[in-house]
């Protein structure tokens, strides 16, 4: 590590799926020895006004406190070496957790926040930071054997070589702290007119393609993290469908994205979106910024 200590940022807010997050945060930042930074964003300030001196603080400001000193005697608990920092933010949480991002190891988010409604697949905190932020984002969502890691497995979600070289480097760094395997996936489509019983030449072309679009996408990585066992699979399909299925093998699937410098607007793929809201694993979303 260099002289910049990057933390990792977690969002809290007290829900059911922030405190997994929180968990997850936790092993995280104890495999790569970070510190971890709680923050609660909220906008009470604005719906309660100002408190007049000698009276009671604002019952919002008082929730919030109570909420970051609940999760930092939950790290606290899970990792007694951990090294934890709170901060209650009176702004927008998405804005809140945005701008810490820009100086942050990754922001770590649940899949649904307090005031989510119960049957949404995602909070819109999680998703509108997913595709807006300039570091990594985890969002912390799967079944219990995904949470717990127990695949013991990685998935690399590998697609243009323009958005995907740090989220390929972001996967080997995580598969070599976890001492795990890495599940690196490009999928590709038959060509257009041509069916499951079509000729071999034109399949055989996409399929090698893509292998050596898979195979030029590790190499450096790959050298760079020698002890990383990797497996390469070029599977035929929708990437988004392709990945989907894989999650349920998995720890963590990793997947780049494309970021206009442009603030306005989400900025995710398909992919994105359907791991987002479905996987069976923790996402990680790795921004290229053009």
């Amino acid at each position: 590590m260099g002289t910049v200590e990057f933390p990792l940022v977690v969002g809290v807010d007290g829900s059911t799926a922030s405190y997994a997050a929180l968990d997850w945060a936790v092993d995280c930042a104890a495999r790569h020895g970070l510190r971890l930074h709680l923050v609660y964003g909220s906008l009470w300030e604005r719906y309660e006004g100002a408190v007049p001196s000698g009276l009671a603080r604002p019952s919002g400001q008082v929730m919030a406190e109570n909420v970051v000193a609940v999760a930092a005697e939950r790290a606290g608990r899970r990792s007694p070496e951990a090294k934890i920092t709170t901060e209650v933010v009176p702004e927008d949480p998405v804005h809140a957790l945005l701008e810490r991002g820009r100086d942050a190891f990754a922001v770590v988010t649940g899949s649904r926040g307090r005031g989510e409604i119960q049957g949404l697949l995602l909070g819109s905190v999680g998703l509108a930071v997913a595709a807006r932020a300039t570091c990594p984002v985890v969002v912390v969502r799967g079944d219990q054997a995904g949470l717990a890691g127990s695949h013991q497995r990685i998935l690399l979600g590998v697609g243009d070589a323009e958005a995907g070289d740090e989220a390929v480097r972001f996967a080997f760094r995580e598969a070599e702290a976890r001492d795990c395997a890495l599940d690196a996936v490009r999928a590709w489509r038959r060509p257009a007119g041509q069916d499951a019983g079509g000729t071999a030449g034109p399949t055989d072309t996409e399929e090698e393609r893509a292998a050596a679009a898979l195979d030029a996408a590790l190499r450096e990585a790959e050298a760079a993290h020698a002890a990383v066992k990797v497996r390469r699979s070029t599977l035929e399909g929708p990437a988004r469908s392709v990945l989907l299925h894989r999650s349920a093998a998995a720890d963590l699937a990793v997947i780049g994205a494309r970021r206009r410098r442009e603030p306005f607007g989400l900025q995710l793929s398909r992919v994105a979106h359907t791991l987002l809201h479905h996987a069976d694993c923790p996402v990680a979303v790795v921004p290229h910024v053009e």
